[in-house]
């Protein structure tokens, strides 16, 4: 069972359908408690940084998330919930994430549309584990205006163009981080959670 954590920042129900959708036996998770239970872990979210870390510290949620990832059990972050794992965003000031990976989160170059909207391309460095079977080009959706800029590029599984190259995504060891949003990325998405699967014998 994946547990996806319910903070108060977005919706929840496409997440569910789409893990459901490919097997992963998914759950809402509503209390601190619950994430004991679980096999896996989803941090989605849609909003502001400080919002979500705000949520994260009210919900008591923080010290448990970190544990889990310690545990060595799976972590998937994604869009906002792959931003919040790092240690800083710059997103209307200055404030602290949860630090499980070194680097930091920076507003997009003025000279790009902002907020990245839509379908963009993924140019894949890591072909196995999450990205296995998908090629260089595939199109996944994307609703961010800030982007993370890992201090370690070896975590690095793909780059999106966007006025920079940036880190659309990231795997290391027990975690992965997605900047898109696999529940509306259609086949290319649902194929990225059935390889998450996979991967960690959930």
């Amino acid at each position: 069972m994946i547990g996806i954590i319910d903070y108060g920042m977005g919706n929840l129900g496409s997440v569910y359908k789409a893990f459901e959708k490919v097997g992963l036996n998914p759950k809402i998770i509503k209390s601190k408690d619950e994430i004991d239970s679980c096999d896996g872990l989803c941090l989605p979210g849609v909003g502001a940084f400080k919002d979500a870390m705000d949520n994260l510290v009210s919900y008591g949620y923080i010290d448990k998330i970190i544990s889990f990832i310690k545990a060595k059990k799976p972590f998937v972050g994604i869009c906002l919930g792959y931003q919040l794992l790092f240690e800083k965003s710059y997103e209307f000031g200055e404030h602290k994430g949860l630090g499980v990976l070194k680097g930091e989160v920076k507003l997009f170059p003025t000279s790009v549309k902002i907020p990245h909207i839509g379908w963009n391309q993924l140019w894949i460095r890591k072909k196995e584990g999450v990205f296995k079977d998908l090629k260089d080009g595939d199109f996944v959706y994307f609703v961010h205006s800030y982007y993370v800029l890992p201090k370690d590029e070896s975590i690095v599984s793909t780059y999106t163009d966007y006025g920079i190259d940036f880190a659309s995504s990231i795997e290391f060891e027990n975690i992965v981080g997605l900047q898109f949003h696999p529940e509306k990325s259609q086949d290319i998405g649902l194929k990225i959670l059935y390889n998450f699967k996979k991967t960690y014998n959930l």
